[in-house]
């Protein structure tokens, strides 16, 4: 089964009844993993969630049966989280599918966001065609679609939220709609929302919780980690203090840029150069002019084996960030920190 942003949501729900693995993937990494969120929310019983990445699967295909075939501790559902990057997973879903059809037994489903990957790559090749199976595909969003997905994002929280102020939150998030669920959901809060409660929100109400954006002031410190520029790092995370910046909202554009790093060295492989890139090339991977300079110095920090343990140790803070809110701002800048630390060896 196959499906686009535009048809997904159609899709999902029948999916998650019928289908036991779910592969996301296209240059829109934010829409995907949004979307992977929302279908694990579709699933009669999610459960607990495992998460492993496409590095341990790509050294030990057989991890991801064994993981979907194994109960949890207190005998609950489960379900397997994998974020991996192009086709680190195809192995591990091969063999999931071979032991299925030999006859191991009933998996628990598997939720698989691949960035770099498209529906042309293998893993989706061999799940396509079958019925217990959806490949979803993911192109960069515009900005009416946003507003769309914004507005749905409101009705579910509760919200009554005029298309005006709904554009302007997709505006702000950069099109990106995990954070503008974030926004959404501080909306929620601030408003004391709920479907029960449906509440309406005014200009007045967006701009007392603040929403951040990159333009708001994430670009300098998001270049400073990613390049590993240290000497920067103490300024810059006493102005995210001062401007209490969104920590999720930092992190997700942390996510971004590294995702698009990821996506730049899979198109370019392992022997290409950034200056190899042409002008269409450019434009396709998001490389625009008043952030080229930026993206190539940052690129130039992080070879394919540590952009690998970058993504997963963001999967990590994102969690943590998440389970901590009242610590976040304080788990974010040492994360950072050590980010900028792990960046800077490579510059010397």
């Amino acid at each position: 089964m196959k499906a686009t942003q535009r048809d997904f949501r159609n899709a999902a729900s029948r999916a998650a009844e019928q289908c036991g693995i779910f592969f996301f993937c296209g240059p829109d990494e934010a829409g995907a993993s949004a979307a992977a969120t929302s279908l694990i929310e579709m699933l009669p019983e999610a459960g607990e969630r495992v998460e492993i990445s496409g590095a341990n699967l790509r050294k030990d295909p057989v991890l991801l049966g064994d993981e979907a075939r194994s109960g949890s501790l207190f005998g609950d559902k489960r379900h397997i989280f994998v974020r991996a990057m192009g086709d680190e997973a195809h192995d591990g879903v091969k063999a999931l599918i071979e032991t299925a059809e030999a006859g191991a037994g009933d998996a628990a489903p598997v939720i698989i966001v691949a960035t770099s990957a498209t529906d042309k790559s293998r893993t989706a090749k061999l799940l396509e065609k079958r019925k217990d199976a959806l490949v979803a595909m993911f192109w960069p969003p515009d900005l009416g679609s946003v507003t769309g997905s914004v507005r749905q994002m409101a009705d579910t929280a509760g919200l009554r939220l005029g298309g005006d102020l709904a554009e302007r939150i997709a505006r702000g998030a950069n099109l990106d709609v995990r954070l503008a669920q974030s926004e959404i959901t501080k909306l929620a809060t601030y408003c004391d929302a709920s479907p029960q409660s449906p509440q309406s929100v005014s200009a007045e109400d967006l701009d007392a919780i603040g929403a951040a954006t990159e333009e708001d002031g994430f670009r300098p410190l998001v270049h400073a980690v990613m390049a590993g520029e240290t000497s920067k790092i103490d300024g810059e995370l006493k102005r995210m203090r001062e401007h209490s910046m969104n920590p999720v909202g930092l992190l997700l554009a942390i996510e971004r840029r590294a995702s698009q790093l990821a996506r730049i060295r899979a198109h370019l492989g392992n022997r290409g150069s950034f200056d190899q890139l042409g002008k269409g090339e450019k434009a396709m991977l998001g490389i625009f002019f008043r952030e080229e300079r930026e993206i190539r110095m940052q690129f130039s920090c992080w070879p394919a084996a540590k952009l690998e343990r970058l993504l997963e140790r963001l999967m990590a803070a994102h969690r943590a960030l998440l389970a901590n809110s009242q610590l976040a701002e304080t788990l974010l800048a040492q994360e950072l920190a050590t980010i900028a630390r792990f960046a800077a060896p490579r510059r010397r």
